[in-house]
């Protein structure tokens, strides 16, 4: 399977050029949509939104991860292997996270170029070609150089602010849920919030936060929206509070 995770958006033409793409070199591939509509330009949130989200889709899937305010700078391309995924995108920081995070983990420079090469559209001309090859087992022979390593690292501990804001407006954050012990509460938009289980243990308008699906901490308002309530974006700083 070909995972992609971008920040083209849902209702532009860019997605649609590159799933052609990825239809020419792997016509058998199946293609799912994790997000295309990532935090725009935002490298950090995005590397741990997609920390989040990967281990949601089964071993052996290859990720074209692009969020790539860098385009036809001179950022590398890079392939990086993380517990059994791949993760084709640009040398920027985006895929440091869940590279630094895994425990079996590995990394490649893209050598290859094909012939005709847009500078300002490389998720469909270098990233997706390399992204299907991959899915038929090994690239061609010297489309990948060995790296130790991503030349971009982000921190890879828990992010604290907000990474993404959903249409309903809850607005999830870079914190694992499982890090933080029962009872300590988050300060958040000038409010300080309490945990709740999930929505129902909530009174309608009442703002908490929550473990998400992803095991990221969440906050939310119960049929409502946090980020209009709270005045929260991508970005919105969020501190943990253990006393």
């Amino acid at each position: 399977m070909i995972v992609l995770f971008t920040d083209f958006g849902s209702a532009d033409p860019y997605v649609g050029q590159v799933k052609a793409v990825l239809h020419r070199y792997a016509p058998r591939a199946p293609v799912a949509d994790a997000l295309n509509d990532a935090p725009d330009f935002g490298i950090e949130p995005a590397a741990h939104l997609l920390a989040g989200l990967a281990p949601h889709y089964a071993r052996g899937s290859v990720f074209l991860a692009v969020v790539d305010p860098g385009v036809g700078g001179p950022r590398q391309a890079i392939v990086v292997e993380a517990d059994g995924r791949r993760f084709v995108g640009p040398d920027n920081g985006l895929l440091s996270v869940v590279w630094q995070r895994a425990k079996r983990r590995g990394c490649h420079r893209v050598v290859w170029r094909p012939a005709a090469l847009s500078s300002s559209f490389q998720g469909r001309d270098l990233f997706a070609p390399v992204a299907a090859s991959l899915t038929r087992g090994r690239p061609p022979p010297r489309w990948l150089a060995a790296m130790h390593a991503p030349r971009m690292l982000l921190d890879p501990a828990d992010l604290g602010r907000v990474i993404y804001v959903d249409h309903y407006g809850n607005a999830m954050t870079g914190l694992r849920a499982a890090g933080i012990a029962p009872g300590v509460r988050l300060r958040v938009g000038g409010r300080t919030l309490s945990r709740a289980g999930t929505f129902s243990e909530a009174l309608r308008g009442a703002t908490f936060w929550y473990a998400n699906s992803l095991g990221l901490a969440e906050i939310a308002v119960n049929q409502g929206s946090a980020a209009r309530e709270l005045r929260l974006g991508v970005g919105s700083p969020v501190a943990v509070i253990r006393s």
